[in-house]
Protein backbone atom coordinates (compact mmCIF):
# COMPACT_ATOMS: atom_id res chain seq x y z
CA UNK A 1 0.00 0.00 0.00
CA UNK A 2 1.11 3.57 -0.76
CA UNK A 3 -0.31 6.49 1.21
CA UNK A 4 -0.57 9.93 -0.42
CA UNK A 5 0.85 12.51 1.99
CA UNK A 6 0.82 15.36 -0.52
CA UNK A 7 -0.64 14.86 -4.01
CA UNK A 8 1.51 17.14 -6.13
CA UNK A 9 0.12 19.42 -8.80
CA UNK A 10 -1.71 16.79 -10.89
CA UNK A 11 -1.01 13.13 -10.20
CA UNK A 12 -3.13 10.40 -11.78
CA UNK A 13 -3.00 6.65 -12.24
CA UNK A 14 -2.34 5.78 -15.90
CA UNK A 15 -1.57 2.74 -18.01
CA UNK A 16 -1.11 2.34 -21.77
CA UNK A 17 -4.73 3.34 -22.37
CA UNK A 18 -8.31 2.28 -22.94
CA UNK A 19 -8.73 0.96 -26.49
CA UNK A 20 -11.59 -0.29 -28.63
CA UNK A 21 -14.14 2.35 -27.63
CA UNK A 22 -13.27 5.30 -29.85
CA UNK A 23 -16.37 4.74 -31.96
CA UNK A 24 -18.58 5.55 -28.97
CA UNK A 25 -16.62 8.71 -28.14
CA UNK A 26 -14.30 7.24 -25.50
CA UNK A 27 -10.69 8.44 -25.96
CA UNK A 28 -7.84 6.18 -24.85
CA UNK A 29 -6.57 8.27 -21.89
CA UNK A 30 -3.41 6.56 -20.57
CA UNK A 31 0.13 7.85 -20.19
CA UNK A 32 0.89 10.99 -22.19
CA UNK A 33 4.53 9.89 -22.61
CA UNK A 34 4.06 6.24 -23.52
CA UNK A 35 7.79 5.57 -23.88
CA UNK A 36 8.66 6.82 -20.39
CA UNK A 37 5.71 4.89 -18.92
CA UNK A 38 6.74 1.62 -20.59
CA UNK A 39 10.40 1.92 -19.63
CA UNK A 40 9.48 2.61 -16.00
CA UNK A 41 7.50 -0.64 -15.96
CA UNK A 42 10.29 -2.62 -17.63
CA UNK A 43 12.72 -1.41 -14.95
CA UNK A 44 10.66 -2.95 -12.14
CA UNK A 45 9.72 -6.17 -13.93
CA UNK A 46 6.12 -5.22 -14.74
CA UNK A 47 4.22 -5.74 -17.95
CA UNK A 48 4.34 -2.54 -19.97
CA UNK A 49 0.64 -1.88 -19.52
CA UNK A 50 0.80 -1.98 -15.70
CA UNK A 51 -0.54 1.15 -14.01
CA UNK A 52 1.94 3.85 -12.99
CA UNK A 53 1.58 7.29 -11.47
CA UNK A 54 1.79 10.15 -13.98
CA UNK A 55 3.02 13.31 -12.24
CA UNK A 56 2.72 16.73 -13.87
CA UNK A 57 5.25 19.50 -13.15
CA UNK A 58 5.41 18.76 -9.39
CA UNK A 59 5.25 15.29 -7.89
CA UNK A 60 3.66 13.98 -4.69
CA UNK A 61 4.97 12.89 -1.29
CA UNK A 62 4.32 9.18 -0.80
CA UNK A 63 4.63 6.91 2.24
CA UNK A 64 5.30 3.22 1.55
CA UNK A 65 3.59 0.83 3.94
CA UNK A 66 5.38 -2.21 2.50
CA UNK A 67 8.67 -3.06 0.82
CA UNK A 68 8.69 -2.21 -2.88
CA UNK A 69 10.88 -1.69 -5.94
CA UNK A 70 10.31 1.55 -7.82
CA UNK A 71 11.57 3.37 -10.91
CA UNK A 72 11.07 7.00 -11.92
CA UNK A 73 11.32 8.04 -15.59
CA UNK A 74 10.30 11.02 -17.72
CA UNK A 75 10.91 14.59 -16.59
CA UNK A 76 13.46 14.88 -13.77
CA UNK A 77 11.63 15.90 -10.59
CA UNK A 78 14.65 15.11 -8.38
CA UNK A 79 13.04 12.23 -6.46
CA UNK A 80 14.26 11.66 -2.92
CA UNK A 81 13.83 8.70 -0.58
CA UNK A 82 13.91 9.88 3.03
CA UNK A 83 15.82 12.91 1.75
CA UNK A 84 18.42 10.95 -0.24
CA UNK A 85 18.59 11.32 -4.03
CA UNK A 86 16.97 8.60 -6.10
CA UNK A 87 18.63 8.03 -9.49
CA UNK A 88 16.15 8.39 -12.37
CA UNK A 89 15.67 5.65 -14.97
CA UNK A 90 16.88 3.14 -12.36
CA UNK A 91 15.14 0.48 -10.25
CA UNK A 92 15.47 1.25 -6.54
CA UNK A 93 14.56 -0.76 -3.44
CA UNK A 94 12.19 0.95 -0.98
CA UNK A 95 11.67 -0.29 2.57
CA UNK A 96 8.38 -0.18 4.46
CA UNK A 97 8.08 3.12 6.32
CA UNK A 98 10.16 5.15 3.86
CA UNK A 99 8.88 8.33 2.19
CA UNK A 100 9.38 9.22 -1.48
CA UNK A 101 9.18 12.90 -2.41
CA UNK A 102 9.57 14.97 -5.57
CA UNK A 103 10.56 18.51 -6.50
CA UNK A 104 9.32 20.76 -9.33
CA UNK A 105 10.44 19.58 -12.76
CA UNK A 106 13.07 21.88 -14.23
CA UNK A 107 13.05 20.24 -17.68
CA UNK A 108 10.13 18.39 -19.19
CA UNK A 109 6.63 18.20 -17.72
CA UNK A 110 5.62 14.64 -16.79
CA UNK A 111 7.31 11.99 -14.68
CA UNK A 112 6.26 8.36 -14.24
CA UNK A 113 6.55 6.27 -11.08
CA UNK A 114 6.36 2.53 -11.59
CA UNK A 115 6.14 0.17 -8.61
CA UNK A 116 6.75 -3.58 -8.91
CA UNK A 117 3.33 -5.18 -9.16
CA UNK A 118 1.73 -2.02 -10.54
CA UNK A 119 -0.86 0.28 -8.98
CA UNK A 120 -3.69 -2.20 -8.37
CA UNK A 121 -6.81 -0.06 -8.86
CA UNK A 122 -9.91 -1.60 -10.48
CA UNK A 123 -10.12 -1.84 -14.25
CA UNK A 124 -12.82 0.09 -16.09
CA UNK A 125 -13.40 -0.99 -19.69
CA UNK A 126 -10.26 -3.14 -19.51
CA UNK A 127 -7.99 -0.29 -18.38
CA UNK A 128 -6.82 1.36 -15.15
CA UNK A 129 -6.22 4.71 -16.88
CA UNK A 130 -7.79 7.77 -15.27
CA UNK A 131 -10.14 9.79 -17.48
CA UNK A 132 -10.98 12.71 -15.23
CA UNK A 133 -13.43 14.44 -17.59
CA UNK A 134 -16.11 11.84 -16.82
CA UNK A 135 -14.58 10.45 -13.63
CA UNK A 136 -13.69 6.87 -14.52
CA UNK A 137 -10.64 4.67 -13.99
CA UNK A 138 -7.62 5.24 -11.81
CA UNK A 139 -8.37 6.09 -8.19
CA UNK A 140 -12.03 7.11 -8.04
CA UNK A 141 -11.76 8.64 -11.52
CA UNK A 142 -9.79 11.68 -10.34
CA UNK A 143 -6.39 13.14 -9.56
CA UNK A 144 -4.92 11.95 -6.26
CA UNK A 145 -5.63 13.79 -3.04
CA UNK A 146 -4.03 13.87 0.40
CA UNK A 147 -5.00 10.78 2.40
CA UNK A 148 -5.63 8.50 -0.58
CA UNK A 149 -4.26 4.97 -0.34
CA UNK A 150 -3.18 2.96 -3.38
CA UNK A 151 -2.94 -0.84 -3.31
CA UNK A 152 -0.10 -2.62 -5.10
CA UNK A 153 -0.29 -5.77 -7.20
CA UNK A 154 1.78 -8.93 -6.82
CA UNK A 155 5.42 -7.86 -6.77
CA UNK A 156 6.49 -10.88 -8.84
CA UNK A 157 10.14 -10.56 -9.90
CA UNK A 158 10.39 -6.93 -8.79
CA UNK A 159 12.93 -7.56 -6.04
CA UNK A 160 15.34 -9.03 -8.59
CA UNK A 161 15.23 -5.79 -10.60
CA UNK A 162 16.70 -3.50 -7.91
CA UNK A 163 19.75 -1.76 -9.39
CA UNK A 164 18.69 -2.18 -13.03
CA UNK A 165 19.28 0.99 -15.02
CA UNK A 166 18.87 2.42 -18.50
CA UNK A 167 21.88 3.58 -20.53
CA UNK A 168 21.93 7.25 -21.49
CA UNK A 169 21.33 6.45 -25.18
CA UNK A 170 17.80 5.29 -24.27
CA UNK A 171 16.95 8.37 -22.18
CA UNK A 172 15.16 11.12 -24.16
CA UNK A 173 16.49 14.66 -24.10
CA UNK A 174 13.42 16.64 -23.04
CA UNK A 175 15.24 19.88 -23.71
CA UNK A 176 15.39 18.97 -27.40
CA UNK A 177 11.70 18.92 -28.35
CA UNK A 178 11.49 22.11 -30.40
CA UNK A 179 10.66 20.35 -33.69
CA UNK A 180 7.54 18.21 -33.84
CA UNK A 181 6.96 16.03 -36.90
CA UNK A 182 3.52 16.02 -38.45
CA UNK A 183 1.82 14.23 -41.35
CA UNK A 184 -0.30 16.86 -43.11
CA UNK A 185 -4.02 16.10 -43.69
CA UNK A 186 -6.97 15.39 -43.46
CA UNK A 187 -8.13 18.97 -43.98
CA UNK A 188 -4.92 20.67 -45.09
CA UNK A 189 -6.67 21.27 -48.43
CA UNK A 190 -8.41 24.11 -46.62
CA UNK A 191 -5.09 25.99 -46.32
CA UNK A 192 -3.63 28.12 -49.08
CA UNK A 193 -0.10 27.27 -50.24
CA UNK A 194 1.11 30.33 -48.35
CA UNK A 195 -0.94 29.26 -45.35
CA UNK A 196 0.69 25.81 -45.29
CA UNK A 197 4.13 27.40 -45.47
CA UNK A 198 3.26 29.77 -42.64
CA UNK A 199 1.78 26.97 -40.53
CA UNK A 200 4.95 24.88 -40.88
CA UNK A 201 7.31 27.84 -40.59
CA UNK A 202 5.82 29.50 -37.51
CA UNK A 203 7.34 29.21 -34.04
CA UNK A 204 4.24 28.31 -32.04
CA UNK A 205 4.23 28.84 -28.27
CA UNK A 206 2.78 26.26 -25.85
CA UNK A 207 -0.10 27.92 -24.01
CA UNK A 208 -0.59 27.83 -20.25
CA UNK A 209 -3.90 26.09 -21.05
CA UNK A 210 -2.15 23.00 -22.45
CA UNK A 211 -3.29 19.83 -20.66
CA UNK A 212 -4.15 16.16 -21.20
CA UNK A 213 -7.03 17.13 -23.49
CA UNK A 214 -5.04 19.30 -25.85
CA UNK A 215 -1.69 20.99 -26.30
CA UNK A 216 -2.93 24.49 -27.03
CA UNK A 217 -0.64 26.79 -29.00
CA UNK A 218 -0.49 30.51 -29.60
CA UNK A 219 0.84 32.28 -32.68
CA UNK A 220 -0.33 34.24 -35.73
CA UNK A 221 -3.96 34.59 -36.80
CA UNK A 222 -4.86 31.30 -38.48
CA UNK A 223 -7.86 32.53 -40.50
CA UNK A 224 -5.49 34.21 -42.93
CA UNK A 225 -4.02 30.77 -43.69
CA UNK A 226 -7.36 29.43 -44.99
CA UNK A 227 -8.83 29.44 -48.49
CA UNK A 228 -11.88 31.69 -48.71
CA UNK A 229 -15.04 29.79 -49.57
CA UNK A 230 -18.78 29.68 -49.10
CA UNK A 231 -19.29 27.28 -46.22
CA UNK A 232 -21.12 24.05 -47.18
CA UNK A 233 -24.37 22.97 -45.58
CA UNK A 234 -23.70 21.42 -42.17
CA UNK A 235 -20.51 23.35 -41.50
CA UNK A 236 -20.22 26.34 -39.17
CA UNK A 237 -19.81 29.87 -40.46
CA UNK A 238 -16.15 30.24 -39.50
CA UNK A 239 -13.55 29.55 -42.22
CA UNK A 240 -11.95 26.95 -39.95
CA UNK A 241 -15.21 24.96 -39.72
CA UNK A 242 -15.90 21.81 -41.70
CA UNK A 243 -18.75 19.32 -41.67
CA UNK A 244 -18.12 17.10 -38.63
CA UNK A 245 -15.36 14.51 -38.84
CA UNK A 246 -13.42 12.17 -36.54
CA UNK A 247 -10.37 13.43 -34.65
CA UNK A 248 -7.49 10.97 -34.27
CA UNK A 249 -5.25 11.41 -31.23
CA UNK A 250 -2.49 13.82 -32.21
CA UNK A 251 -4.57 15.66 -34.82
CA UNK A 252 -4.09 19.42 -35.04
CA UNK A 253 -7.45 21.15 -34.70
CA UNK A 254 -7.63 24.71 -36.00
CA UNK A 255 -9.97 26.31 -33.48
CA UNK A 256 -9.01 29.96 -33.11
CA UNK A 257 -5.44 28.76 -32.57
CA UNK A 258 -3.98 25.29 -33.17
CA UNK A 259 -4.77 22.63 -30.57
CA UNK A 260 -3.02 19.25 -30.77
CA UNK A 261 -5.56 16.77 -29.45
CA UNK A 262 -4.01 14.56 -26.79
CA UNK A 263 -5.07 11.38 -25.01
CA UNK A 264 -8.14 12.77 -23.20
CA UNK A 265 -9.50 14.72 -26.17
CA UNK A 266 -12.91 14.58 -27.82
CA UNK A 267 -13.14 12.13 -30.72
CA UNK A 268 -14.85 14.30 -33.33
CA UNK A 269 -16.20 17.72 -34.22
CA UNK A 270 -16.45 20.45 -36.80
CA UNK A 271 -13.03 22.11 -36.90
CA UNK A 272 -10.52 21.51 -39.68
CA UNK A 273 -7.68 19.20 -38.66
CA UNK A 274 -4.74 20.09 -40.88
CA UNK A 275 -2.25 17.47 -39.73
CA UNK A 276 -1.47 14.75 -37.18
CA UNK A 277 1.58 14.67 -34.92
CA UNK A 278 3.38 11.34 -35.39
CA UNK A 279 3.07 8.87 -32.51
CA UNK A 280 6.72 9.05 -31.44
CA UNK A 281 6.67 12.83 -31.15
CA UNK A 282 3.46 12.96 -29.13
CA UNK A 283 5.43 11.78 -26.12
CA UNK A 284 7.97 14.56 -26.64
CA UNK A 285 5.15 17.07 -27.12
CA UNK A 286 3.69 15.95 -23.77
CA UNK A 287 7.00 17.04 -22.23
CA UNK A 288 6.97 20.53 -23.82
CA UNK A 289 6.71 23.10 -21.07
CA UNK A 290 4.39 26.10 -20.95
CA UNK A 291 5.68 29.01 -23.11
CA UNK A 292 8.15 26.76 -24.95
CA UNK A 293 8.19 27.33 -28.70
CA UNK A 294 7.78 24.48 -31.17
CA UNK A 295 7.92 24.26 -34.95
CA UNK A 296 6.15 21.68 -37.08
CA UNK A 297 8.10 19.65 -39.65
CA UNK A 298 6.04 18.03 -42.38
CA UNK A 299 6.87 14.34 -42.98
CA UNK A 300 5.18 11.51 -44.86
CA UNK A 301 3.74 8.27 -43.52
CA UNK A 302 6.93 6.34 -44.34
CA UNK A 303 8.93 8.76 -42.19
CA UNK A 304 6.42 8.35 -39.36
CA UNK A 305 6.63 4.55 -39.56
CA UNK A 306 10.45 4.68 -39.60
CA UNK A 307 10.43 6.81 -36.44
CA UNK A 308 8.08 4.37 -34.76
CA UNK A 309 10.24 1.42 -35.81
CA UNK A 310 13.30 3.12 -34.30
CA UNK A 311 11.51 3.58 -30.96
CA UNK A 312 10.18 0.01 -31.10
CA UNK A 313 13.76 -1.19 -31.60
CA UNK A 314 14.86 0.77 -28.54
CA UNK A 315 12.10 -0.84 -26.49
CA UNK A 316 13.06 -4.29 -27.84
CA UNK A 317 16.64 -3.66 -26.68
CA UNK A 318 15.41 -2.69 -23.22
CA UNK A 319 13.08 -5.66 -23.01
CA UNK A 320 16.07 -7.93 -23.68
CA UNK A 321 18.44 -6.21 -21.24
CA UNK A 322 15.91 -5.63 -18.44
CA UNK A 323 14.39 -9.11 -18.30
CA UNK A 324 14.20 -10.27 -14.66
Amino acid sequence: MIQILEPGLQTTVQDTGRYGHYHIGMPPAGAMDQYAHKVANLLVGNSEDAATLEMTYAGPDLAFEENAVIAVTGADMEPKLDGDDVPPWTAVQVEAGQTLSFEFAMEGVRSYLAVAGGIDVPQVMASRATYTLIGIGGHEGRALEEGDELPLGDHGDGAAMAGATVDDEYVPDYGDNDTIRVVMGLCDYRLTDEGKAEFLGTEWKVSDEADRVGCRLTGPDIEGMFEKREQPFGAGTDLTNVVDLGYPVGSIQMAGQPIILMRDAVTGGGYATVGTVISVDRGMLAQARTHRTITFEGVDVDDALAARKHQDTQLDDLRATLSP
